[in-house]
């Protein structure tokens, strides 16, 4: 699904169908953008039966280039993370 999608789907909602799709994609845009930046800034964002997303920390390592064998230095970076929720993994 991509966000087009997203937005269609949550317009056939039937608690929904009063939004217009610009609402929709604002809606989700939104919804998006106050992620990123609440993740961005450390904190961690839970939806009680979707997930959390939060800020993760990967440290400083050695790696091999595949196509050399040559041993690399990959530097220390942070990146978003999220874990699904429990009711979410039971789903699947």
């Amino acid at each position: 699904m991509n966000r087009k999608e997203l937005i269609e789907a949550i317009l056939n909602d039937k608690g929904l169908n009063h939004l217009t799709k610009k609402d929709a994609d604002h809606f989700v845009s939104t919804m998006l953008d106050v992620i990123k930046k609440s993740v961005k800034k450390g904190e961690d964002v839970s939806l009680i039966g979707f997930g959390t997303f939060t800020k993760a920390r990967r440290a400083a390592r050695t790696g091999v280039n595949p196509a050399t064998g040559e041993k690399i230095k990959i530097k220390a970076k942070t990146l978003p993370k999220f874990r699904p929720g429990k009711a979410w993994k039971e789903m699947m």
